[in-house]
């Protein structure tokens, strides 16, 4: 059995990642981490790396560097920031019994680097809380991917690395429909809203996308997505004609989850919806998806399907909300009982998430 020595808990905020600047030289080694991981893209590796190598890596890196541009800070990579914010802020709730650090799946800081950071200081007791509200083996399995490397080692054919010890590990599991998260963007919908000159003929509620036949083979992503928006849109009490559902981002020549946002926005701007407000409920921290693919193209498509520019709204991502991160500390406290002797697990929940109606499509 495992003795603690520390009396702090380590809490990893886990995201997907970054890039270290918006530049091709940045890029390429991120994309080629990134889409090297066989949970985002399976195909048969040996012919996808001859594709990645050979043209991805060669053209996606300096388009991808223009539209990085479009949204960096001057603090850097908006994901970055927002998730330091984060991760600074649930600081600050927790208190000193906590150890918050932040760690990417991709890029830097990487969770490698966060759980080295704990190791070190002697925190043998760590909870992960993926930054993905639905489960997807594309992300949050990912992330699980990364700790148990981080916390065991790594292991393949050719070579083995057992690590003597390893710290306990707690995951945090998905939050698709806690009342605190529904609450949270609820509430910063309601905020956001207020400041618009006039109220959106429609909301329109997109998730990232993944190829339709992950879900065929088991991923529940999809339907956690619409477990969210249906909760949401019975918090915010919405018709079925103010809202729809869609997923953004797709890649490649193959089928991913419909409705695709992009057709969505088009069909939008043509059938006469003047006003439109877009918010990502499966983002809570804004990057190039919501920013850049969202926030200037979406606006573009919509324009050039006939829309107005200034009736085309972006919502921003939860990011550092009070709201969100009094959900994300409570979840940390629920997930801690018996690590702390002040620890329990909070009652208003009864440990279960409320049912949803069934989805609007």
């Amino acid at each position: 059995m495992m003795i603690p020595t520390s009396n702090r808990i380590g809490v990893l905020v886990a995201q997907l990642g970054t890039p270290d600047a918006p530049t091709p030289q940045a890029l390429r080694p991120y994309l080629k981490q990134f889409l090297s991981d066989m949970r985002v893209i399976d195909y048969n590796p040996f012919i996808w790396q001859l594709i990645l190598n050979g043209i991805i890596l060669n053209t996606r890196p300096r388009r991808s560097a223009k539209l990085y541009e479009r949204i960096w800070l001057p603090e850097g990579s908006p994901l970055l920031v927002y998730t330091q914010k984060q991760a600074a802020a649930l600081q600050a709730l927790l208190g000193e019994n906590y150890r918050v650090i932040a760690g990417m799946t991709y890029g830097n800081p990487s969770i490698q680097s966060a759980m080295d950071t704990l190791t070190q200081e002697d925190i043998d007791r760590i909870m992960i809380l993926p930054m993905f509200p639905q489960f997807s083996s594309t992300t949050t399995g990912s992330i699980y991917d990364a700790v148990y490397k981080a916390a065991a080692g790594r292991r393949c054919p050719l070579f083995h690395e057992r690590k003597r010890n390893i710290p306990t590990l707690r995951f945090i599991a998905p939050y698709y429909a806690h009342p605190g998260y529904i609450g949270a963007m609820a509430q910063h919908l309601r905020e956001t809203l207020h400041t618009l000159p006039a109220q959106p003929d429609k909301i329109m509620m997109t998730f990232h996308g993944i190829p339709a036949r992950y879900i065929a083979t088991g991923d529940p992503y999809r339907q956690q997505c619409e477990m969210t928006a249906q909760h949401l849109v019975n918090a915010l009490k919405l018709r079925d004609d103010q809202w729809c559902l869609s997923f953004q981002s797709r890649f490649g020549p193959e089928k991913w989850l419909e409705p695709y946002t992009d057709a969505t926005i088009e069909h939008l701007a043509k059938s006469g919806q003047q006003r439109v407000l877009v918010f990502s409920p499966g983002f809570v921290t804004d990057c190039l998806e919501t920013l850049d693919e969202l926030g200037n193209e979406g606006r573009e498509t919509f324009e050039e399907a006939g829309g107005h520019g200034d009736h085309y709204h972006l919502a921003t991502c939860l990011n550092n909300h009070p709201a969100f991160v009094a959900m994300l500390a409570e979840l940390v406290r629920d997930n801690a009982g018996g690590w702390l002797p002040e620890v329990g697990v909070s009652t208003h929940t009864n440990g279960k998430y409320p049912a949803a109606a069934s989805v609007n499509a």
